[in-house]
């Protein structure tokens, strides 16, 4: 194995190859950039969802149903290539950005995204609590004021744990930018790969910037579940009674076998 390979376009595997955004630069750049807008998209869609109202309800499970239905790529593969063929887009302002891969590659992604986001959102949805609910309205909130203060941040942290989960999905599935021209993380390795014969070294060395990503990505929702999920976990005092009420019934057990 030659690993002065990677030494050699370090550059290129992190950020830049002198003129354009390339490696895990570009692949942090598309991740960011989809889950900021698959978020905004989300959250509306969630409610849209689960409203009780078909003219509301019924479009966004379309939509959700036809992302999380057909494959990312192809789905890219719409995007970037398919809305080309259309006069409209060609002739209209959108093809301004439409043409270029950068932006048909976060469309992509975000819209794949906010399908899945939506969809736990809305689970965390309809699993908040009556009881909060209620209070809410009691003390004279507004649907605007319950929505905000009380149901979403309710519901964020339900779905945090899920929504981790999506996040390494999406961080995996920005590989697949290199699909359309793009010189992603995942890109860089596949072109050292062909340009050297040496398929090993550049994937191998892109598989431990994506580990080591998703490990960044793990630690800061762990420390969000520390934060934000504090009044779950149990006290010193709980997990002190807990203990000793399972070493109780151990001793229990043991003394019947005599």
């Amino acid at each position: 194995m030659n690993f002065n390979i990677v030494l050699d376009n370090l550059r290129l595997f992190l950020w830049t190859d002198g003129e354009v955004t390339t490696g895990l630069w570009l692949t942090v750049q598309l991740l960011l950039i989809c889950l900021a807008f698959a978020l905004v998209l989300a959250l509306p869609l969630a409610v849209m969802r689960i409203s009780k109202s078909r003219w509301l309800s019924t479009p966004v499970w379309f939509f959700t149903y036809l992302f999380r239905g057909s494959p990312l790529l192809v789905q890219m593969y719409v995007i970037y290539y398919g809305l080309a063929e259309v006069e409209f887009i060609r002739e209209s302002w959108l093809w301004t950005y439409l043409q270029e891969a950068y932006v048909c590659a976060w469309l992509a992604f975000g819209l794949n995204t906010a399908a899945y986001t939506c969809e736990i959102f809305a689970g965390a949805l309809k699993a908040t609590p009556p009881g909060e609910v209620e209070a809410a309205v009691a003390i004279g909130m507004s649907k605007w004021a319950r929505l905000r203060y009380v149901i979403y941040p309710s519901a964020l942290r339900r779905a945090m744990q899920a929504y981790c989960n999506e996040v390494v999905f999406t961080l995996h599935g920005t590989a697949l930018a290199s699909g359309i021209t793009l010189l992603d993380l995942g890109g860089v390795a596949r072109a050292i790969s062909m340009q050297y014969a040496a398929p090993f070294e550049p994937y191998l060395f892109a598989l431990v910037l994506y580990s080591l990503c998703t490990f960044a990505i793990l630690r800061i929702f762990r420390t969000l579940e520390k934060r934000y999920m504090a009044h779950v976990r149990p006290r010193a005092s709980q997990r002190v009674t807990v203990k000793s009420a399972s070493s109780s019934a151990a001793e229990f057990q043991d003394a019947r076998q005599y």
